[in-house]
């Protein structure tokens, strides 16, 4: 091989090493092509990879139609942070589970939301739910109206609008400040005999709820029937059934109901007022908010079948907020409990339809509660027992009310055994049975009694209203990544009404202006979840 080497690449009979690259190509030049070549297929490669990664968020995040979809809103009322933790610690100790024991909401916590309104740092249920169904912020009291009470536009009507299926489920009256949010538009929260008219359908846009079920029939009935809230004598129940809805206000006819192609609309009303506590209800009269919900899936389902439409709905476990008001710990965590078991049902739901969404979210706290009590002036113990809860059988509204019409004159060994069979304690104070021994009204028995087992439980309360603190945001399904960090409760109604490719704007400009009404009137129904300071509550 060396023989067939020119003279130019050898000297003194050895190779050149510099000959040798340039010719092999190995030279500076050919270095510096290289290196050139190497940078720009690192820079393509870099920028292919972003691309790519730029249209899979794209994809992930895009609202763009792409087929049925659902939204199932459920709101949480009056429930916050420690809320949550409250009801976690009661399971793990009734049942034994173990300290990094998850619950449902646990496993979906995605951010938090703000809840301040309008016109104050501390929001009521009517300024939260129309945050979440108009989309905007208003004053304390609106139901689905602006600041200037002009009704605006709501998610329901869009969705309805675009033709799903549209539904409410609630333990409260139906009428109350949540689902009214969703399904009428009045200057103010107490105009529940208006609302009640809308939710019918009389209204200018129509029906626009097709399913309805929860309690509130007393402001259905006309006033000249037992238990009726109206001042007039309209009896909707006749009229929701003139407009096509199938009425039913029994265990029976719930449990009857099948769902069927064609068979919306529906209402179900099955107390006069809201509904039982989960800890007080009767299985055989009133179904959990759990089964409400089921059927609601089942029939909203079965009504969009051959339909390239979905269906929005919203649940309200609104009785977490009423124990609330009342600082009743074992009520509130027995409707906390209640409510996860709900949520485990349409989380399996997302799972079995892809292309539902849940959102689970509070339109405020109540009660400002804390798991730690101060006893004494003394430094306190870093602890709460929820022991003495595992002991209550009944709400303090029911306690109470047993308390409010007993009067004979064994009442004081009355009060004793309401005391030990209702709320487990034994060793109470002579000054607790003397208190409830004089004549007080219900709601401050009920308070008194709920505060006996706070004691026990070493459980702290601040306020029997609201408080202005963030809420936990929970959300499941597709493209709820976007929900991630903390929001304004506005953003929970975008989110909506980008996810269904709503338009609010263009039903807001079919609306009247939004005026007074005669109906308008104090609440002569005794509702036992409202303890009244002022005219902004729940």
């Amino acid at each position: 091989m060396i023989g067939t080497l020119t003279p130019e690449i050898m000297s003194n009979g050895r190779l050149d090493p510099a000959e040798t690259e340039r010719l092999l190509s190995f030279g500076p030049e050919r270095r510096k092509t290289r290196r050139e070549l190497c940078f720009v297929c690192f820079t393509a490669l870099i920028i292919v990879g972003v691309i790519i990664g730029s249209i899979a968020v794209w994809v992930s995040l895009s609202y763009v139609d792409s087929g049925k979809r659902n939204v199932i809103l459920m709101i949480s009322d009056g429930f916050g942070p420690a809320s949550e933790t409250f009801a976690r610690t009661y399971k793990q100790y009734v049942t034994k589970l173990e300290y990094n024991y998850v619950t449902p909401l646990d496993e979906i916590l995605v951010g938090s939301s703000r809840t301040r309104s309008f016109d104050s740092l501390v929001t009521d249920s009517a300024a939260g739910a129309t945050a979440f169904s108009c989309g905007i912020k208003t004053y304390n009291g609106a139901i689905g109206v602006n600041p200037k009470k002009e009704p605006c536009g709501n998610i329901l009507e869009s969705a309805k609008y675009l033709g799903l299926a549209t539904g409410l489920v609630a333990t409260s009256s139906i009428t109350d400040a949540t689902p009214a949010s969703f399904s009428a538009h009045v200057v103010n929260r107490f105009m529940e005999s208006d609302i009640a008219v809308q939710q019918i359908g009389d209204r200018p846009l129509g029906r626009q709820v097709d399913l309805m079920i929860g309690g509130g029939r007393c402001f259905f009935l006309p006033n000249h029937t037992a238990g009726s809230c109206r001042i007039d004598e309209r009896d909707l129940v006749i009229e929701s059934k003139k407009r096509g809805f199938k009425f039913f206000s029994t265990r029976k006819e719930f449990d009857d109901l099948e769902p069927v192609e064609n068979n919306l609309p529906l209402l179900g009303l099955f107390t006069l007022d809201n509904m039982s506590y989960e800890i007080d209800r009767d299985p055989t009269q009133e179904p959990s908010l759990k089964e409400m919900s089921e059927k609601a899936l089942k029939f909203l389902e079965a009504a969009t079948a051959n339909s390239d439409k979905g269906f929005f709905l919203m649940i309200e476990g609104s009785n977490i907020d009423n124990a609330a008001h009342a600082n009743d710990p074992a009520a509130h965590a027995h409707e906390i409990l209640a409510y996860h078991d709900t949520i485990s049902l349409v989380k399996k739901y997302v799972d079995e339809h892809p292309g539902t969404v849940m959102i689970s979210v509070s339109d405020h706290e109540t009660g400002g509660l804390s798991l730690a009590r101060q006893l004494t002036s003394d430094y306190p113990e870093y602890l709460w027992y929820p022991e003495p809860i595992t002991r209550v059988k009944n709400s303090s509204y029911v306690l109470s009310q047993l308390l409010l019409n007993y009067w004979n004159k064994d009442r004081i060994e009355y009060i004793k055994n309401t005391i030990r069979n209702g709320l487990g304690i034994e060793d109470f104070e002579d000054y607790a049975i003397n208190w409830l021994n004089e004549s007080h009204a219900q709601v401050e028995y009920e308070m008194f009694l709920a505060n006996m087992t706070n004691f026990k439980a070493q459980l702290g309360w601040a306020t029997h209203g609201h408080s202005s603190i963030d809420v936990n945001l929970y959300a499941y399904g597709q493209n709820t990544e976007v929900l991630r960090g903390n929001h304004e409760n506005t953003d929970i109604g975008d989110f909506i009404t980008k996810y269904l490719n709503l338009d609010l704007d263009f039903i807001t400009h079919t609306f009247h202006q939004a005026t007074d009404s005669t109906h308008f009137h104090g609440d002569k129904f005794n509702h036992h979840h409202e303890i009244k300071f002022g005219d902004n509550h729940n």
